[in-house]
């Protein structure tokens, strides 16, 4: 196992080709999947595009990707974290998706802590972004926690929208110097 990065309580690793039942048990939880399709993920969708653009991200983009986390004291699979490389020049996006029986355990906040200190401290960013559905109150409140700010809401067309869809998205930002400042940065 490649281990990517470790929190306190996380082990953070590269997906493998074999990890297609860890994605399809997590991908088939409709409330884990409620604020991003609403459905589950079909397993023939994971087996040829979703685990395959996790693992092409890690040959063009070294240092960044989807990696499976798990608790260090268990090795128990909780879900994914991910960096990832955006259009803008030296931003990263942090995001995340777990396990519904492990929420409530800061895993979310502890992981995207870690990961927006790496983009800073070890891959030379200087602004890392995420967002959500401006109804999604519970990863909302994540991003706060793990540093990040508002920014603004913003509306995207859907084909096919999710409930809530009409309230907009919104984005969370930090830049270097901002987070440097604070204690997220002095750690």
């Amino acid at each position: 196992m490649e281990i990517y990065l470790e929190t306190e309580r996380l082990v953070l690793r590269r997906f493998t080709s074999g990890d297609v039942e860890l994605l399809v048990e997590l991908d088939s939880d409709l409330e884990v999947m409620r604020y991003l399709t609403g459905q589950a993920t079909p397993r023939d969708e994971i087996e040829r595009k979703v685990l395959p653009g996790m693992l092409a991200v890690y040959a063009r983009h070294p240092g960044l990707g989807t990696f499976a986390a798990h608790e260090k004291a268990t090795g128990e699979f909780v879900g994914w974290f991910g960096l990832q490389p955006t259009a803008a020049p030296a931003t990263l996006d942090v995001g995340y998706r777990l396990r519904r029986q492990v929420w409530g355990r800061g895993y979310a906040t502890e992981g995207t802590r870690a990961l927006i200190a790496k983009a800073f401290t070890d891959l030379g960013a200087e602004r890392v972004v995420a967002d959500t559905m401006a109804v999604n109150t519970k990863s909302r409140r994540v991003m706060v926690k793990s540093g990040l700010r508002f920014v603004r809401v913003f509306h995207v067309a859907f084909e096919d929208p999710l409930p809530g869809t009409e309230h907009g998205e919104v984005e969370y930002a930090v830049d270097r110097h901002t987070w440097s400042a604070t204690a997220f940065g002095n750690a």
